[in-house]
C-alpha cells in the first residue's frame, strides 16, 4: 500500500520544496514580480483588504499588525519578528495591466558608474550623455578618474570645458566626489555641496586647498600655525570633515558617505528587513519587520474553484492544474514567511550588539551553526541569507550576509589602527597591536584584511604621506 502512494506524495513534496527555496531565495524586489507572474492564474486572487500576513486580522489603513508587533515579553534583549504588509515601496494593485510599472523594478545591486549616470543622465544634452558614461567608464575602485579631460575631448572632437562641465556635474552626483582626480578635489567639491544646506566651518576649505599634508599626518598644531589660527579652531574644522567627507568617494556606501563599504559597489534602494526600536526609543525592544510587498490577502479564487465543479471534464483536469498551483504558492509563501521570521529572531538575538553598537561588535556566526539549531539544512540558510538587505536602527542598508562575516570585527579594529596610526605600520607590528587587542591574527591575514579593505600596504601609505 505504501509503496502504491509513494510515487503520487513524492512529485508533490518535491514541488513544494522547490517552490519553497525559490521564494525563500528571492528578494523583495524579485519576490514582487513573482507574486505579479503567479496572479496570472486565474485560481489565485489578492484581495484588496490590508490584512497580517500571520494572523490573518484587518489593519488599520496605516501601521503594523497591533498584535504580531506587539512585544510577548518584557526582556529588552528579546526581539519583535513579524511580517510586514509594507506598501510605502510598492504599487497597490492585483496585478493588472494599469498597475505594474512601466519599467521592471530595478535590481538591489548596481555597478558605480550606472548609479551615477542614472542619477544625471536628465540633467545632460544628448551629446553630452555619452561623454558622461565614458568618463564613468574610467573610473577606479576609488571613484577617481583615470583619464585626463583632454584626452576626452579629443576623442570626441570637443572642447576640454564642455567635458570639464560634464565632470562637474559627475561630481556632484551621489556620492559627492565622485569623478574628482584625487582626495583633495573630492574633499573640495563636498564642501561646496555641503555649503548649500548647512554651516561648513570657515576653516575647512583652507585646511583641504593648503594643509593635506599635515590633515592626513594629525598635525593639528602645525595646522593651526601653518593657517594662522588656533588649535581648538582647526579641531572643530577637522571633526567636521572627518564626520561628513569622504576621501574616497568609491569606497561609501552610497547615500552614507562616512560608512566604507568593501563590498566595492553595492547600492540598495529597499530593504528586504527593516529593524527598529520599538516606539523608536533607544532603551526599548529591537522591532524586525520581514517585508512583505503587497497589502492584501492572496487565496484561493472561490469563483474558480466553483466553477471547476461544473466544467466539463475535458476543462476540468487543466482548471484543476491551476488550482493546485494556486494553493502550493500560497503554502509556499507562508513557509518561506515562516522561515524567514525564525531566521531573524534568531540573528538578531545573537548580534543585537552589533546592531546596536557597530561593526566591532559583531560576533563569529555560521549558517550552519543557525540550521542546526534551527533545524533546517544549511542551504535553506545560504538560500534565505542570499541577496538579502536589512535597513538598521541608524538607517544604514547591508546586506544580510554581513551578520555572518567573521572577519568584520578584526577589518574594523585593523582600520581604525591604520587610521590612527603616526606613521604607516607594518602588517607585523599591525598583527602584534591587534593580538594585544585579543584578535589573533598571522601578518598573512593582516596583509588579506587590509587589501579587502582597500587599504595600501606600509611603504606605499607612507609615499602617499610624504607626496
Amino acid at each position: 500500500m505504501f509503496q502504491l502512494q509513494h510515487p503520487h506524495l513524492r512529485p508533490v513534496t518535491t514541488a513544494h520544496l522547490a517552490q519553497t527555496m525559490t521564494l525563500l531565495n528571492q528578494t523583495v524586489d524579485e519576490l514582487y514580480e513573482q507574486i505579479q507572474k503567479e496572479l496570472a492564474n486565474p485560481a489565485l486572487e489578492l484581495v484588496e483588504e490590508r490584512r497580517c500576513p500571520t494572523c490573518h486580522r484587518v489593519l488599520p489603513s496605516t501601521g503594523s499588525c497591533p498584535v504580531c508587533s506587539h512585544p510577548v515579553s518584557m526582556d529588552a534583549e528579546e526581539p519583535v519578528v513579524f511580517v510586514s504588509p509594507r506598501e510605502d515601496f510598492y504599487p497597490s494593485g492585483t496585478g493588472n495591466a494599469e498597475n505594474i510599472p512601466d519599467e521592471p523594478l530595478s535590481p538591489m545591486v548596481e555597478d558605480l558608474p550606472t548609479y551615477v549616470l542614472r542619477q544625471i543622465v536628465m540633467d545632460l544634452a544628448p551629446d553630452d550623455r555619452k561623454i558622461a558614461a565614458y568618463l564613468l567608464t574610467h573610473l577606479d575602485d576609488d571613484g577617481f578618474l583615470t583619464i585626463p579631460l583632454v584626452d576626452v575631448a579629443r576623442y570626441y572632437h570637443v572642447l576640454p570645458s564642455q567635458v570639464e562641465q560634464v565632470q562637474k556635474i559627475i561630481q556632484r552626483a551621489d556620492p559627492l566626489g565622485v569623478g574628482s582626480y584625487n582626495p583633495q578635489e573630492a574633499l573640495l567639491v563636498q564642501l561646496d555641496v555641503l555649503s548649500e544646506t548647512q554651516n561648513v566651518p570657515g576653516l575647512a576649505e583652507a585646511i583641504v586647498r593648503e594643509g593635506m599634508d599635515q590633515l592626513s599626518r594629525h598635525q593639528y598644531p602645525e595646522l593651526a600655525r601653518a593657517l594662522k589660527t588656533t588649535p581648538a579652531k582647526v579641531q572643530e574644522a577637522v571633526k567636521f570633515i572627518s564626520e561628513n567627507l569622504n576621501p574616497f568617494p568609491g569606497r561609501a556606501h552610497w547615500g552614507d558617505v562616512r560608512q566604507p563599504s568593501a563590498s566595492g559597489g553595492d547600492t540598495y534602494y529597499y530593504p528586504d528587513i527593516i529593524i527598529s526600536h520599538l516606539n523608536d526609543s533607544p532603551d526599548n525592544q529591537l522591532v524586525v519587520e520581514i517585508i512583505l510587498p503587497i497589502h492584501g490577502t492572496l487565496q484561493i479564487n472561490q469563483l474558480f474553484r466553483q466553477a471547476t465543479r461544473q466544467a466539463t471534464e475535458e476543462a476540468k483536469e487543466g482548471m484543476k492544474s491551476d488550482l493546485d498551483r494556486a494553493a502550493l504558492f500560497v503554502k509556499c509563501l507562508q513557509q518561506r514567511n515562516h522561515t524567514m521570521q525564525r531566521l531573524m529572531h534568531r540573528v538578531v538575538v545573537l548580534q543585537r550588539e552589533y546592531i546596536l553598537y557597530g561593526d566591532r561588535y559583531i560576533k563569529p556566526l555560521t549558517r550552519a551553526l543557525i540550521s542546526t539549531e534551527l533545524d533546517v539544512h544549511e542551504s535553506t540558510i545560504s538560500r534565505a541569507v542570499s541577496n538579502k538587505t536589512v535597513q538598521l536602527p541608524n538607517k544604514r542598508i547591508i546586506p544580510l550576509a554581513s551578520f555572518f562575516d567573521r572577519s568584520l570585527n578584526v577589518r574594523t579594529a585593523l582600520r581604525e589602527l591604520i587610521e590612527d596610526e603616526s606613521k604607516p605600520l607594518s602588517d607585523s607590528q599591525l598583527a602584534v597591536k591587534l593580538s594585544a587587542q585579543g584578535y589573533d591574527v598571522a601578518r598573512r591575514t593582516v596583509a588579506k584584511y587590509r587589501a579587502m579593505e582597500g587599504i595600501l600596504p606600509a611603504h606605499l601609505r607612507r609615499a602617499t604621506l610624504t607626496t
